[in-house]
């Protein structure tokens, strides 16, 4: 049975809270996470009574995208199910959803229908009825696929946590879960529409509120769909007539009284007008001026705190055959490649004699997006940092051609590299309008290099080089794309010689190579007792380099042969299926790991291409391991040096393993071995080669500009 996690974002919610979390505990679910932002009523202690975890947070920080990942992140359940402080969970919702996410192995999220409270308007009722009906014939789930509605609604959906951690939420005002249902069915999700996954919801405001959360509604939908709603005098009659005739005689299939239903009329006929025409206003708002905007919407043109979407209240927008989609995006994702493939990069400034031997250099380095946890963007701010406090001036510029951190300003993401990663002192800029110029430009993951390529105002341009990226695709625009950043002449600067190698022989590039470094104040033995039956697998089933499946198999085979051993799997948020029994620790952080390492008997990390920092740690903390030959690793290790090698075999693997096990005269050598190599390898040694590298690609441009003075 998959485990549920379930968020609720908070504001004020305590006339309907006590009522939800009721329904939520005699569900089956695992967690209950409640996040508060900045609530003046007793919102936090009927949370807490009920006993769900609070997490508060302040109203300034509070974004529909940005609060879901939030939750998402502090919760461990399988799926992940949001629900507003209002939707009160119907018997078998978390039954219903369960069996959402078995119907297909690629369905990414599940929601359900919204029905009206009593007490709420015929036109609401009406609307959330036929709305939702639409989504399948009768009681049955209904698969949803690319080409389909790309509908979601938060006040009551579930996802996947795998499907969550590859997309995320855009940090965007409004509509996040219309983006992230139109992102999941791009990246080849499913999406599931289950009729038993059903809460009890439905807004009803004064007329005037109504028609500025339509505005709202439908500026989101434009800013994160593309969705423009159709206007025009006539079409609008003939819209509210239809609707008001669809009310009355919703109404009378009800029995309500004649009066009843005169009286409703009129307000029928406001409410199907204005919404057509606040609707429109709302989509067309990038058009409108600020004063204007301002007194339309609920929240203004640039507030941070995007109000609560009357959920259950919008049509859906999905393109359908005849209509003018407008266009989303200010140019197509990848328009910087075609750039620099049409018009070549942009021409360098002339390198003075002498520059690559100055102490204090401006260097600028792009990033693409990043989150949490990111190896590489550590092993690039490890290195940055250090680089800057040699004396060096540094910027940092976020290449986000995806718009995953649309929502973050400068000054946030500044925060989160020094929380994530490592202090820096210079400033971070999003894009490339305030380009100021530097020394040396740093390309880092292959999204950058192409618009490293069209910077002007440098005199250097190197690729900080992690992987060989174009492995990471299968025959693709991005497998091809990744492989033409190889072309364009930049001096890489490689993370082991096994892809300094490659880069020359395959791409003949100009490269050098800098070793990866150990932060040894973190991996280090911990004072505890080695176990000796513990097999410790970084399983990421996430990123198809690591082998994944093969690494299950190895230690399937290893359970057969010896079923008393313990096997502990990390490097995912969620559990990996196995046909055998093993501990699930989740993504760990570094000091974490320190203790599993120094805890365990052996370790084992599988990398396809450029060999992972893991085993350096694992070493670091005295825990003998195993990666695969043939790729990288003897590059770094020597054939027969401080790591068990085995090929991509799932009984080899399981020998290397079991000699390990069996041997503890052996995992004693291979664990001396092991902390004796990487006491050398540190940041600071990092930072030598790479501050080499920077030098070495401006003594290269030196030598070009003094050709080209003196021909």
């Amino acid at each position: 049975m998959k485990t549920i996690s379930v968020v609720i974002p908070v504001k004020d919610g305590a006339r309907y809270l006590v009522e939800v979390l009721e329904a939520l505990d005699r569900e089956p679910v695992q967690e209950i996470l409640v996040i508060d932002s900045g609530s003046r009523d007793e919102s936090v202690a009927i949370a807490r009574a009920a006993g769900a975890r609070v997490l508060e947070i302040p109203p300034s920080e509070f974004g529909h995208g940005r609060t879901r990942n939030l939750g998402a992140e502090r919760t461990r359940g399988e799926l992940i199910a949001f629900l507003t402080q209002d939707a009160t969970p119907c018997p078998g919702w978390a039954d219903a959803y369960r069996e959402a996410f078995g119907l297909a192995p690629n369905v990414g999220a599940a929601y359900g229908p919204h029905l009206p409270r009593p007490g709420t308007s015929p036109m609401i009722s009406r609307e959330l009825e036929e709305f939702f009906a639409g989504f399948a014939s009768g009681e049955a789930p209904a698969i949803q696929r690319a080409g389909d509605p790309a509908f979601l609604s938060n006040v009551n959906a579930c996802y996947a946590r795998a499907c969550w951690a590859a997309i995320r939420f855009r940090e965007v005002r409004y509509s996040e879960d219309q983006a992230f249902g139109a992102d999941l069915l791009g990246a080849g999700w499913a999406k599931v529409y289950h009729p038993g996954a059903a809460v009890h919801h439905a807004h009803d405001y004064t007329l005037g509120e109504f028609m500025r959360r339509y505005f709202d509604e439908y500026r989101g939908l434009r800013e994160t769909t593309g969705h423009v709603e159709p206007f025009s005098v006539g079409g609008t009659l003939r819209h509210v007539f239809a609707s008001v005739g669809a009310d009355l005689e919703w109404m009378r299939e009800r029995e309500m009284a004649r009066s009843e239903r005169l009286r409703w009329a009129a307000r029928s006929a406001a409410h199907h007008g204005g919404r057509k025409a606040f609707a429109a206003l709302g989509s067309r708002a990038d058009r409108l001026p600020s004063v204007l905007e301002r007194r339309l919407s609920l929240e203004g043109p640039g507030s941070q705190s995007p109000v609560e979407l009357a959920a259950g209240t919008v049509e859906p927008a999905p393109p359908r055959p005849g209509i003018a989609i407008s266009p989303r995006d200010a140019a197509e994702q990848y328009a910087v490649a075609a750039e620099v493939m049409a018009r070549g990069p942009a021409p360098l400034r002339p390198a003075p004699a002498g520059i690559s031997r100055r102490a204090r250099l401006h260097i600028a380095m792009i990033v693409p997006r990043f989150d949490r946890g990111s190896g590489g963007h550590n092993t690039l701010f490890q290195i940055f940092s250090r680089l800057e406090r040699r004396g060096h001036v540094g910027s940092v510029w976020l290449h986000d051609y995806e718009g995953r951190l649309a929502g973050r300003g400068p000054a946030t993401l500044r925060h989160d590299i020094n929380e994530y990663f490592a202090p820096i002192r210079g400033p971070v800029y999003k894009g490339f309008a305030q380009w100021h110029g530097a020394d040396v430009v740093i390309a880092t993951g292959w999204q950058t290099v192409h618009p490293a390529l069209r910077l002007e105002d440098c005199r250097a341009r190197v690729y900080l080089v992690n992987d060989h990226e174009p492995d990471f695709y299968a025959v693709s625009a991005e497998q091809a794309l990744a492989r033409d950043t190889y072309g364009y002449g930049l001096h890489c600067i490689a993370a082991s010689p096994w892809l300094r190698d490659l880069l020359i022989d395959r791409y003949g590039a100009s490269a050098d190579v800098f070793q990866l470094g150990v932060d040894h104040a973190v991996y280090q033995p911990r004072p505890l007792p080695r176990r000796q039956d513990t097999v410790v697998y970084y399983a990421r089933h996430s990123t198809p380099r690591r082998a994944v499946p093969i690494g299950l198999m190895a230690l399937a085979e290893l359970r057969r042969r010896r079923p008393d051993i313990r096997i502990v799997l990390f490097g995912s948020p969620d559990p990996v299926p196995t046909s055998f029994e093993y501990e699930h620790r989740g993504v760990l952080t570094p000091t974490e790991l320190s203790w599993l390492y120094s805890e365990a008997t052996v370790g084992l990390c599988l990398s396809m291409t450029n060999f992972s920092l893991m085993p350096k740690e694992m070493l670091a903390c005295g825990l003998p391991c195993v990666e695969l030959e043939g790729v990288s690793a003897e590059s770094i290790f020597g054939a027969d040096g401080p790591i068990e090698l085995a090929p991509l075999q799932p009984s080899r693997i399981a020998d290397a393993l079991e000699r390990l096990l069996d041997d503890p005269g052996l995992r004693a050598a291979r664990s001396r071995a092991g902390r004796a190599f990487v006491a050398g390898h540190t940041w600071d040694h990092a930072t030598d080669e790479v501050e080499a590298g920077l030098r070495h690609a401006l003594a290269l441009r030196e030598s070009t500009s003094t050709a080209s003075l003196t021909a």
